[in-house]
Formats: C-alpha cells, sequence, structure tokens
C-alpha cells in the first residue's frame, strides 16, 4: 500500500528530527480510534441483536423462533461469502471512502429490518448487514495500526477493538431490555440513529488514508505464502471456534447445571473481565505479543477446565467466566495485530481472510455445539473447548519465527502504517 503521503505527515511533524529541539512523545488520535471502536461495538451487536429478541421477530414475521434465528446465520453467511472479494475489489478505494460505504450500509439494513413485516426482506436486509460487516472488519484494524506510530498500533487496535465485549457484556442485554419495553423495532431502529451519529463522527474526526495502487494489491492465495500468515489464520479459525462452542450455548450449559438464573450475572462477570483483558493487552502487545497470545489461550484452558470438573460449584462458576473473559477479551487485538504485521504490505487481504474465517468459526460453532448438545449434553462443552486449545497453544508455540514472534517487528513494508 502507498503510504508515503502519510509518513511525509508524521516526519514533518516531529520536532526531534533537528540537533537542539526535544522529540515529542507519539500520541494516539484518540477521538478518532473510538470512532473505530463504535464502529466496531455497532458491527458486533447487529450480529448478536436478534438473539434477545427472537419471540417478538418471529410473532410480527410469523414465522417459527427457528427460522427468526437465520437471520443470526445469514449475517454470517453475508460476511463469510463478501468480505475477501470485496477487500480486493475496493483495494483501491481511500479508506475513509470506504469506511463510510460500509457503515451507511449497516443504516440501511438496519432501518430496512426495523420496518420489515416480510421474512424474506428481512433475511435480504440481514444479508446486506454481513457484507458490510466484512468490509468493516477487514478495515478497521489497519485503519486503527496507520493512526498510530508503532510504539502504539497495538494499544490503538486494543482501543477499536473495545467495541466486541462491551457490544457482548452491555450491548445485548441492553438491546434486549429495549426491545421488551419498546418493541423489537426500536432496538433496530436505534441502531440506525446510532449509526448515523457515528458517520457524522468518522467525517469530523477521523483521517483519509489512499488505497493500493493496481500494481500494488495482493493476491488473496499470495498472502497464504506469507511467512507467518497462515499460523495466525489457524490459530484464529479454531480458537474462535473453540470460544462460540461454549459461548453460544452458555445459557443451556447454565441452566442444565441449575444456575439459569445467573446467565446475566455471569456474562457481566465475563465482559468486564474482557474490558480487563483489552486493556492489559493493549498496554502490553508491542513488547509481549506472543506471550500474551500463550496466555490468553491457558486462561481459557483453565476456565474450561474448571467447567468440566468443578461446575457444580457455583463460585469457581464466576471464577471461570471472570478467567474466560481475562483470556479471551483481548484475543482480537492480538490476532488482527499478529496478521496485520506478518501481511505488512498484505495486510488488508491477511485482515479480510482473518474476517472470514472468524465468522465461518463462529458458525461452525453454534452447529458443532448444537450436535454435541443432541448428542452427549453441554457437559461436553468444556472439554471440547479443552480438546480444540491444545493445537492452538502448539501453532503459537511453533510459530516464534513469524506469525508470533517473541518481539514485535516493525511490519514488513517500512512504513508504520503498512497497512
Amino acid at each position: 500500500m502507498s503510504t508515503a503521503p502519510d509518513t511525509a505527515a508524521d516526519s514533518a511533524a516531529t520536532p526531534g528530527t533537528q540537533s537542539g529541539v526535544q522529540e515529542e512523545q507519539p500520541k494516539l488520535r484518540l477521538f478518532a480510534l473510538l470512532a473505530l471502536a463504535t464502529a466496531v461495538f455497532i458491527t458486533s451487536l447487529t450480529e448478536t441483536l436478534p438473539a434477545g429478541l427472537l419471540p417478538a421477530m418471529s410473532g410480527d414475521l410469523r414465522v417459527s423462533q427457528s427460522a427468526t434465528g437465520q437471520t443470526v446465520t445469514i449475517y454470517a453467511i453475508g460476511t463469510v461469502l463478501t468480505a475477501i472479494p470485496l477487500i480486493a475489489a475496493t483495494a483501491g478505494w481511500r479508506r475513509k471512502r470506504l469506511l463510510l460505504t460500509a457503515m451507511g450500509g449497516f443504516a440501511l439494513a438496519n432501518t430496512v429490518t426495523a420496518l420489515s413485516s416480510v421474512y424474506e426482506l428481512t433475511m435480504v436486509a440481514r444479508f446486506v448487514a454481513g457484507v458490510a460487516a466484512g468490509v468493516a472488519w477487514a478495515l478497521l484494524a489497519g485503519y486503527a495500526r496507520r493512526m498510530a506510530p508503532v510504539p502504539l498500533q497495538g494499544k490503538a487496535i486494543a482501543i477499536a477493538m473495545a467495541g466486541i465485549p462491551v457490544a457482548l457484556s452491555v450491548g445485548v442485554p441492553a438491546g434486549t431490555f429495549l426491545g421488551e419495553a419498546l418493541g423489537w423495532r426500536v432496538a433496530f431502529l436505534s441502531m440506525t440513529a446510532l449509526t448515523v451519529v457515528l458517520l457524522l463522527w468518522i467525517v469530523a474526526a477521523v483521517p483519509d488514508y489512499p488505497g493500493q495502487e493496481r500494481g500494488e494489491r495482493p493476491k488473496m492465495l499470495r498472502t497464504l505464502r506469507i511467512p507467518g500468515v497462515t499460523p495466525v489464520l489457524f490459530v484464529t479459525l479454531v480458537f474462535v471456534l473453540a470460544h462460540t462452542i461454549l459461548y453460544a450455548y452458555i445459557a443451556t450449559f447454565l441452566d442444565d447445571l441449575g444456575l439459569g438464573d445467573s446467565t446475566g450475572p455471569v456474562l457481566l462477570v465475563f465482559g468486564v473481565a474482557s474490558l480487563a483483558s483489552i486493556w492489559i493487552v493493549g498496554a502490553k502487545i508491542h513488547q509481549r505479543l506472543r506471550s500474551l497470545t500463550i496466555a490468553s489461550a491457558l486462561l481459557v484452558a483453565v476456565a474450561a477446565a474448571l467447567l468440566a470438573v468443578l461446575a457444580d460449584n457455583t463460585v469457581l462458576v464466576f471464577v471461570a467466566s471472570a478467567l474466560w473473559g481475562l483470556g479471551w477479551g483481548g484475543v482480537p487485538t492480538l490476532l488482527q495485530t499478529a496478521v496485520g504485521d506478518a501481511g505488512g504490505d498484505s495486510a488488508d487481504a491477511a485482515q479480510a481472510m482473518l474476517v472470514t474465517l472468524w465468522n465461518v468459526a463462529m458458525a461452525g460453532g453454534g452447529i458443532i455445539g448444537g450436535v454435541l448438545l443432541a448428542l452427549v449434553g453441554s457437559a461436553s462443552f468444556p472439554w471440547t473447548v479443552l480438546l480444540l486449545l491444545l493445537p492452538v497453544i502448539a501453532v503459537v508455540l511453533y510459530a516464534r519465527g513469524a506469525g508470533f514472534p517473541a518481539t514485535r517487528h516493525q511490519p514488513r513494508g517500512g512504513a508504520p502504517d503498512a497497512t
């Protein structure tokens, strides 16, 4: 990606290059990064919002709750099918224009969803939302990296990705409460209103960056041959799959333990711990990406072990949820940073593949979890998580040269904003 304009601007703004002038400490563009975090929040919440509104939605759409639940599935399918080709097709677009287009797609999709009384039209709107999500997710981590100097890139991504646990721990319960109090359509219209505010925020505060020149645009298959990219993508697929198998059915798992009334508090503990994890990862990722990734996998594994062996102890269930959140919260930041570092000038392509595999894993987790629940029961979930985390830890340990190096190096391509 062409970065000369951005690099020149950074050089002009750094007074420490002349003798006798004190060098300024690099700073984050916090207001702009919070706009990206809001975009992440909207994309995450839009995907999962129907889960808490199924009874009311199914009644208005005159279909079963099972059919209404497919509004979540079709969203993931939209992302999986279109993220890679759309990122390739829009590689030459200026980044701000692409971000505004993606978020405009969310505003349109949520408005149609809120107003539709026809199931088929609702499914089309949800597919469009998934398409917009694929573009946004592949774009946002690289956008955050480009706003920050190299030592602060991990922190910048952590701020942008903070929208995920906020959406899961606060957004979904709040959206469900709003839907129950004022109707599910109001919940979706509120998402439209928030997106409109975000569009104005992006126009006012988020800097623009160029896309890639035609000759510079990366090929997806060629990107897979870049050292480090494939290990990160493997870890993404398996780690997210493991997490989703348990998270998607956590209410069922807790209900089978006789703790159905504790689902909200357990998820709140998980969410608060996830926020703490994001803060820790953001502060330490530049020096400790590898060790933080290993620690994340181990913490989730310990949480799964507690749920597998000692789930009859209510206190330990809450301890396990805290460890789970502490391990999981920073994972999006870690994986997107790792794939961006490994991909270098092909980072947008690598990010698009990561987003695609992430959604494949989420869809797969729901399917596999459902099969496990039907065949052997919810007690199998934590054991399955443990089994899947073994190859995750092994690959992170193996990919010490590229993918998960002991110390982060400047991304390939030489410039701090190579993505």
